[in-house]
C-alpha cells in the first residue's frame, strides 16, 4: 500500500479528534460552524411528545406554502427552547413534530397551531372598555388574507360571517367577529414588520408579563405604523392576534414624539399575560406568521419508555457485544486481529463523534442500527483475513499477502455495503409516516455505520497491518502462526 505512512498520521489524527468529540461536549466555533456537540436522546429514551398538523380544510396553497410552514413550526419550536424538534412534511399537506423532552405540552401545541397573526389596528374611534379584551375583531387583513385562500371563482364571505373558533370549551358555537360601523377595522401593520421580540417582565416588582418588540425599518408596512403613532397621542391601538383582541393600549405622548423626530425603534405589548403566553407570542413574531392555518389531527405523549435502567442495561448489553467480537478478532486472527480491533473501537469513536456533532437522534432504533453496523464492520475484516490466509498458506511474502488479501476481498466488502445503503435510503424515506420516523433513525444509523466501514475496514485495518508488518516482520515470516494461519 503506497503512502501508508501518510494515511498513519490521517488516521492518528482522525482517531484523536473522535475521541475528544465522543469523551467530552465540547462548543465547536470554526470556519463558519458554531455549535455545542452533544448527544440528544430521542422520545424513547427522555420521553416527549409527537404531533400531526393539516392544513385547514378549504384553504388554498402550494408547495412553497407548506415548505415556509415547515420552516416556520421549527423556528418556533426551537425558539420557545423545544431543542432537536423534528419537523418534517408528510404528504401533501401534512406536517410531523416530534418534541423530545417537552413537558409543557399546551406551550408548544399552541406555539406550532396558532397562524401567529399579529396585527397593530386602527383604533383611533374607539375609547377605553368599549371592546373587551380576547373579542374577535375583524380586520383588513384577515379580509384580504381569507379572499387569497380562497380557491379560483370561490365567492368571498360576506363581513357578518367571518367568525372565531370559541374559547369556551363548554360553548363549541364560533364567535362571530365585530365589525366598525359593517367594515372590517384597518390593519395599520402585521407582524412582519418586526425585526425581534423578547417575553419580558416589568412593574416596580417584575410581576407582569409583557412583549418588548423591535421595529424593523424597512419591513412591511412600518411607515404606516410610526404615521400612526406619530399621529395619534393618547389615542388607542389595538393589538390583535389571530382575530382575538390582546390589547388595545394608549399611545403615551413621548412615544408620539420619537415617531415624528424619527428616533422610535421599537415599544411594548402589553395585555395580561401569562409567562407562558408571552413566551408563545414573542416566538410567534419573531419567527414569522404561518402562511396557512394547521389542525392538529392527532398526537402522541411519549413517555421515557427504555426507563435509566434499561438504558444502562441496554448500554451493558452493547459493550458485552462488542467485548466479545473484539476478543474472537484477537484470538482467532491474532496479529492481524489486533489491527481489526484497532480499526473497530476507530469506527465506534468516529460514528458517536459524528452523531453527536450532526446531531443524530439516538433512540432505540438508531442504537440498534450502531450495533448492526459493528456487525457489518467486522464481516469486512473476517473476508479480508481469509483472503490474506490463503495467500499466505501459498507461501507469499506478509506484505504481498496482505496486498492480495484487500484487492481481493474489496468488491465483496463494497457490493455488500453498497446494497444494504440502497435499503437503507429506502428505509429513510419510508420513516416520513407518521409514528414511523424510529425507522429513519434506524436507517441514518445503520447507513452511517457502513459508510465509515468502507474507511476503518479498508483504510485503517490494512495500514494497521503494513505498520505492523514494518515494525515486526521478521519474526512474523518466522512465525505465520501469529497471522492467524
Amino acid at each position: 500500500m503506497r503512502g501508508y505512512r501518510l494515511w498513519v498520521v490521517v488516521i492518528l489524527a482522525v482517531a484523536a479528534l473522535s475521541l475528544w468529540m465522543s469523551l467530552t461536549d465540547p462548543h465547536i466555533n470554526f470556519l463558519g460552524i458554531n455549535r455545542k456537540v452533544a448527544v440528544v436522546q430521542g422520545l424513547d429514551l427522555q420521553g416527549g411528545s409527537r404531533v400531526l398538523l393539516q392544513v385547514a380544510p378549504g384553504t388554498k396553497y402550494d408547495d412553497d406554502t407548506i415548505e415556509q410552514a415547515v420552516k416556520n413550526v421549527e423556528r418556533r419550536v426551537n425558539g420557545l427552547g423545544v431543542t432537536e424538534a423534528v419537523v418534517q412534511r408528510q404528504g401533501a399537506d401534512r406536517i410531523i413534530v416530534e418534541l423530545p423532552g417537552v413537558r409543557e405540552q399546551s406551550v408548544a401545541f399552541e406555539s406550532i397551531k396558532s397562524t401567529g397573526l399579529l396585527e397593530f389596528v386602527d383604533f383611533s374611534n374607539i375609547t377605553q372598555g368599549q371592546i373587551p379584551e380576547g373579542a374577535c375583531i375583524l380586520t383588513t387583513e384577515q379580509v384580504a388574507l381569507a379572499e387569497a385562500r380562497l380557491p379560483e371563482g370561490a365567492t368571498p364571505l360576506p363581513y357578518d360571517q367571518y367568525t372565531c373558533p370559541s374559547e369556551d370549551p363548554l360553548n363549541p358555537n364560533e364567535e362571530p367577529a365585530l365589525l366598525n360601523n359593517g367594515q372590517p377595522f384597518r390593519t395599520i401593520m402585521t407582524g412582519a414588520g418586526l425585526a425581534d421580540a423578547a417575553a419580558t417582565t416589568q412593574g416596580t416588582i417584575g410581576t407582569q408579563w409583557v412583549v418588548n418588540f423591535v421595529i424593523n425599518k424597512d419591513g412591511d408596512r412600518v411607515d404606516d405604523f410610526i404615521e400612526y403613532i406619530a399621529n395619534n397621542p393618547n389615542r388607542p391601538m389595538a393589538i390583535v392576534l389571530d382575530g382575538r383582541l390582546i390589547s388595545y393600549p394608549t399611545i403615551q405622548p413621548g412615544l408620539s414624539d420619537a415617531a415624528r423626530a424619527g428616533t422610535m425603534d421599537g415599544g411594548v405589548i402589553t395585555g395580561n399575560f401569562t409567562r407562558n403566553e408571552a413566551r408563545i407570542l414573542a416566538a410567534q413574531l419573531k419567527y414569522g406568521a404561518l402562511p396557512v392555518p394547521l389542525n392538529i389531527i392527532a398526537f402522541d405523549t411519549i413517555g421515557p419508555s427504555l426507563g435509566k435502567l434499561s438504558i444502562e442495561r441496554s448500554i451493558r448489553a452493547g459493550i458485552i457485544g462488542v467485548a466479545t467480537v473484539l476478543a474472537f478478532m484477537l484470538v482467532y486472527y491474532r496479529v492481524p486481529g489486533v489491527a481489526a480491533d484497532l480499526a473497530l473501537l476507530l469506527f465506534a469513536a468516529i460514528n458517536f463523534a459524528l452523531y453527536k456533532f450532526i446531531p443524530v437522534t439516538l433512540s432505540l432504533p438508531a442504537i440498534t442500527g450502531f450495533l448492526i453496523s459493528i456487525g457489518t464492520a467486522v464481516d469486512g475484516n473476517i473476508l479480508i483475513f481469509e483472503r490474506m490466509k490463503e495467500e499466505l498458506r501459498k507461501g507469499r511474502a506478509a506484505d504481498r499477502a496482505i496486498e492480495a488479501g484487500f484487492e481481493r476481498a474489496w468488491t465483496s466488502i463494497r457490493d455488500s455495503n453498497l446494497s444494504t445503503i440502497i435499503i437503507t435510503i429506502i428505509l429513510y424515506f419510508f420513516g416520513n409516516a407518521f409514528g414511523a420516523s424510529a425507522v429513519q433513525g434506524f436507517a441514518i444509523t445503520l447507513g452511517m455505520g457502513l459508510v465509515i466501514n468502507l474507511f476503518t475496514a479498508v483504510v485503517v485495518t490494512r495500514t494497521l497491518l503494513h505498520t505492523i508488518v514494518l515494525i515486526a516482520g521478521d519474526r512474523l515470516r518466522a512465525n505465520v502462526r501469529l497471522l492467524g494461519v
